[in-house]
């Protein structure tokens, strides 16, 4: 939370002149007031799961690059990621924001002010709790990652 995924993800979606989907955005239109706890995240982000990735696979089938905002914080998340790309054999990079705490909680703070609507979810509490199941990209796990140090 807080790292910057979403402003990264969308400069390389433009760079790369890629299509990008956001995990946020997609919760917030299936299901709007619904998520008011990290509990009630992680039962709606699982079940986009195989609808986002039968989508991707179909837009990578075709060769268009696809920019995914969203996370890839514990090992069991990034599988999710590797069975998307790996099962259709799809290049692909996993950027990873090497963010201080620091700056994650001033980009939350400041969050909450330009978006009020998620300021119930964005706070220092929620922060800590996501980031103690935080397990750091390594390269045994079989991604090409690029990492970005933003202290």
């Amino acid at each position: 939370m807080g790292a910057g995924k979403s402003v990264k993800s969308l400069q390389i979606a433009q760079e790369q002149q890629a299509v990008l989907l956001s995990e946020d955005e997609w919760l917030a239109a299936l299901y709007p007031d619904k998520i008011s706890s990290f509990e009630d995240y992680l039962k709606f982000s699982e079940q986009i799961k195989p609808l986002v990735k039968s989508h991707v696979q179909n837009i990578l089938s075709t060769g268009t690059n696809v920019v995914m905002d969203f996370p890839a914080n514990t090992v069991r998340q990034r599988e999710w990621f590797k069975a998307l790309f790996g099962e259709i054999n799809a290049p692909h990079e996993l950027i990873y924001l090497n963010t201080s705490e620091e700056v994650c909680l001033r980009q939350i703070a400041k969050r909450r002010i330009e978006q009020p609507e998620r300021a119930a979810f964005d706070t220092a509490e929620v922060f800590h709790h996501v980031t103690s199941f935080f397990q750091e990209p390594t390269g045994d796990e079989g991604f090409n990652i690029r990492q970005i140090l933003r202290k």
